[in-house]
Parts: C-alpha cells; sequence; structure tokens
C-alpha cells in the first residue's frame, strides 16, 4: 500500500516533515510499518501550492523515493503552507510519471492509497463516470486518476464531500456487482490550495491506517506515524473524514457512503 501526507498550516519548507523526521517518508519507502509490504519503490511525487500561481507545483518521479536525490533537495528549497507528498507501491498498473500521484486539475489536487475492487473488472465502468470534459485529462490507467476524475465529474468544484460521496457509493456498488471478493480502500487527500480534505474509507473493515495532528493552527494528516512516539498521533477513525480549513479548528467527523436507493416499480 501506498503512504502519504499532507499538510495545512503556517508557511514550511517540504523537508520538515517529508524528508527529516526520523520515519519520514524516504524512511517509510523502505521501512513502512502499517502497510501490507514495507517496501513502497513505484514512483514518488510532490504537490505544493504557491501564492505566486492559481494551480499547484507537482513533482512526480517513478525512481523509488530512496534513490531520487533531487526530492531531498526540492523539499530543503520548496516552502508552502499546503502540500502533498506520496510514495507509490502499485497494486499492478504500470510504474510510469503519468501514474504517480498527486494528480491535478485547475487548483484541485488528489491523491490516494487503497483498492479499488479488482480493477480491471470494473475499469471500463468507472471510467464511464467521467465526464467528456475532463476525460482527456485521463493520461495514467491508474484506479485513483480515475476515481479523482469521477469525483471532478461528480461536482467537486462546488461540493467537495458530496461529490466524494457520491462516487464512493457507485464505485462501491460497482465492485459490490463485479463478483470479486477484493473491496473498497479509499484513504485520500483532496486540496483547492485553501482547505484540505481527508478520507478514510473502506467497504469492509480493512480500511488503511491514517492519522492526524492539530498541531496549534497547522493540520499535519499521515499514513504512519513520522516517529516512534504515538503520543500526539490520532488515529483517524474508519468511515471518517477530516476538514482542514484556514480560521476553523480541525474537524473530523462520519463520512458516509450509502447503498444505492431502489426506485420504486409501477
Amino acid at each position: 500500500m501506498c503512504r502519504w501526507i499532507a499538510y495545512r498550516g503556517e508557511e514550511t519548507a517540504l523537508e520538515r516533515y517529508v524528508t527529516a523526521p526520523d520515519h519520514s517518508l524516504i524512511h517509510q519507502s523502505l521501512h513502512a510499518l502499517e502497510s501490507e509490504g514495507s517496501t513502497n519503490g513505484d514512483g514518488f511525487g510532490l504537490g505544493w501550492y504557491s501564492p505566486r500561481a492559481t494551480e499547484p507545483g507537482i513533482y512526480r518521479e517513478i525512481r523509488p523515493a530512496w534513490s531520487d536525490d533531487n526530492v531531498r533537495n526540492l523539499c530543503r528549497h520548496i516552502r508552502s503552507k499546503l502540500f502533498f507528498a506520496h510514495i507509490r507501491a502499485s497494486t499492478g498498473t504500470a510504474t510510469t510519471r503519468p501514474n504517480c500521484h498527486p494528480f491535478s486539475y485547475g487548483p484541485w489536487m488528489f491523491m490516494h492509497n487503497g483498492q479499488i475492487g479488482e480493477w480491471p473488472l470494473i475499469r471500463r465502468q468507472v471510467e464511464a463516470l467521467i465526464d467528456d470534459k475532463f476525460y482527456p485529462c485521463r493520461i495514467g490507467t491508474t484506479d485513483s486518476e480515475a476515481v479523482f476524475l469521477a469525483i471532478l465529474s461528480a461536482g467537486l468544484e462546488n461540493d467537495p464531500i458530496g461529490a466524494t460521496a457520491r462516487t464512493m457509493t457507485i464505485v462501491t456498488d460497482l465492485v459490490k456487482k463485479s463478483g470479486t471478493e477484493r473491496p473498497v480502500r479509499f484513504t485520500a487527500a483532496l486540496s483547492d490550495g485553501q482547505n484540505l480534505f481527508a478520507f478514510r474509507y473502506a467497504s469492509d473493515d480493512t480500511a488503511t491506517s491514517l492519522y492526524y495532528r492539530d498541531i496549534g493552527d497547522a493540520a499535519l494528516i499521515v499514513s504512519e506515524p513520522l516517529d516512534m512516539d504515538r503520543t500526539f498521533w490520532n488515529p483517524v477513525p474508519a468511515n471518517s473524514l477530516i476538514i482542514a480549513s484556514q480560521g476553523k479548528k480541525l474537524a473530523v467527523q462520519p463520512f458516509a457512503v450509502e447503498p444505492p436507493q431502489l426506485r420504486a416499480v409501477g
């Protein structure tokens, strides 16, 4: 499973959380403690917001994080109030730059850890959820990118939580009907550069790990704690979401994915 971190708060150098901690993402790329495999070597990505641009900056590379010297250099020099970092462990799709996270469209940025059932069984149906306006942005082959574009198509720009819930409701139903025993695991982060949303959802009891720290006016959300001291790390409950917005206290609330309602006939 992939590992990621999302930060929102006062401007800081990315290295403070991405590369410097004892159990940083660089360390987790070889020694993850709470994923199915300890190695996450199928690519790396950074995404950050700057006051000089309306769209996020993106850096993605297919080399493992531990062997990419550019990562440490970039994280030392880039400063941001809101950024993502992601190390990828493929669930079956190719290790290519377009398949690395985060993904972006306009001001929106998205990254994901998990799986969407048995992807080949439902890929065509999920891609059918993508509006023609967004389909030209489908340049990779991952389930993660397809789900992001489906959420955009469901109204992300005006209703991020509702669009995500509606999409995951449909996707969960598609996976169930496909006959696979593999679940939907959706541990993901979304941002428009102002607000940060993080989701921890699974269609069964296997939601992948997610933690948060409320550091004054800053929020730090991670797949695994960045050190061995768990005192200040709070586990995100399964089927929950986190909202971190400027000037507001970090909020944790239920994330409801309801089965489709049966329509009355006759």
